[in-house]
């Protein structure tokens, strides 16, 4: 294996134990934390872990081939970075680092409406080729100028979120003031001034803000008032309405993410869309339903031949994402491993986070006898 990384760190665990010291506390919790009682947040890994590979031995093997295609892109690995919401506040920054180790590394980054870095600015450092992840604007003359920037700036892959029909109930963030209107308590205050190199790198950087939907707001916007505007801004429930006249508009592939139902995927494929993210918002949104895993298994069954399945929620390592390919999906995407990453080592975190990402899948394909990404389910046990 010839992937380089930080021997210091080479485990998702010692990234998030490095994290959580060097960042705020209302930081790292609003990155760690699930919704409610954290039920759908332990249940995403713990349910994933539970898929077992069998290891073939004694059969010729010429080597493991992490490369996938995908939408007509062959990237590097089977995995991308999932869209993050407020990624600066954890790590200033901190999209832009991840960009740039997604085009060294050759694999894709979806940007959040709700990310801390603009959508040109993403798409100049990716020159082009990343995804954008679309929160569905309440108004129709937002989506179209969205849309319009998009197109303008080379996108060719929009992600339509279908899993915020309402804001997910998260304590920690209630109590740390970062549920909508945020706040600034002297708590968080006497935590920012115990984290001096993430203060000084957040006043380097400005502070963070919505900057793909800055052009949108009045200058000199209260926290209050901000909260406000986001209500008022997005219309989280999706339906044909919704859906059909972006698929009209958007000439590049068009993908839905949150799907957790048979259901669900059956309109997603009767609609037109080219491609679903099964996904629960990494136990971010609902504490009553399945794990991710559990979600894929009947969808992939049912539909794999009928659109492009991928998945993300709950997947943290190398392992992890062999299990989830193994189990149905097509590719994967991982958010909290990367924002530790990130937040841990700053800007060697990307490139540090893909690199062992890649040498724990390629040494799970090597153990299995496996010698291409898609023949992962023939080990499923």
């Amino acid at each position: 294996m010839s992937h380089s990384y930080d021997f210091n760190f080479p485990s998702i665990d010692d990234l998030r134990d490095k994290a959580r010291k060097r960042i705020p506390r209302f930081a790292f919790e609003y990155l760690d934390g699930g919704c409610n009682e954290d039920v759908n947040l332990y249940k995403n890994t713990s349910d994933l872990r539970q898929v077992e590979l069998a290891p073939r031995y004694l059969t010729s093997y010429r080597g493991a081939d992490l490369k996938t295609e995908l939408f007509g892109h062959t990237y590097d690995a089977p995995f991308g970075i999932a869209p993050i919401g407020l990624q600066g506040l954890i790590w200033p920054n901190a999209p832009e680092i991840l960009a740039k180790a997604a085009v060294k590394h050759h694999v894709p980054f979806i940007l959040s409406t709700v990310s801390t870095a603009s959508l040109e600015r993403i798409s100049e450092i990716t020159e082009g080729k990343a995804w954008y992840q679309l929160y569905y604007p309440a108004e129709d003359k937002l989506r179209d100028d969205i849309i319009r920037r998009l197109q303008s700036s080379g996108y060719e892959v929009l992600v339509l979120l279908c899993d915020v029909p309402s804001f997910g109930f998260r304590p920690r963030d209630i109590r740390n003031g970062l549920a909508m209107p945020p706040r600034m308590t002297l708590k968080n205050i006497l935590q920012i001034l115990s984290h001096p190199t993430w203060a000084l790198k957040t006043l380097q950087h400005g502070k963070p803000n919505f900057a793909t939907l800055k052009p949108y707001m009045p200058k000199k916007l209260d926290m209050k008032q901000l909260g406000a505007l986001m209500n008022r801004t997005f219309s989280g429930r999706l339906d044909e309405s919704k859906i059909a006249p972006v698929r009209e508009k958007w000439k590049g592939k068009l993908v839905l993410k949150g799907v957790a139902t048979e259901a669900d995927a059956e309109l997603a494929v009767k609609w037109g869309l080219d491609g679903i993210i099964v996904s629960n918002h990494g136990g971010r949104q609902i504490d009553v339903g399945q794990s991710a895993i559990q979600s894929l298994e009947p969808i992939a069954k049912k539909f794999s031949s009928k659109i492009k399945i991928m998945m993300d929620s709950g997947i943290r390592t190398g392992p992890d994402i062999a299990r989830t390919i193994a189990r149905g999906a097509e590719f994967t995407f991982l958010g909290r491993s990367f924002m530790y990453a990130v937040a841990a080592l700053g800007d060697a975190g990307g490139d540090h986070i893909i690199s062992v990402l890649k040498t724990q899948v390629q040494q799970v394909m090597e153990q299995v006898g496996c010698e291409k990404v898609n023949q992962l389910k023939e080990h499923l046990i």
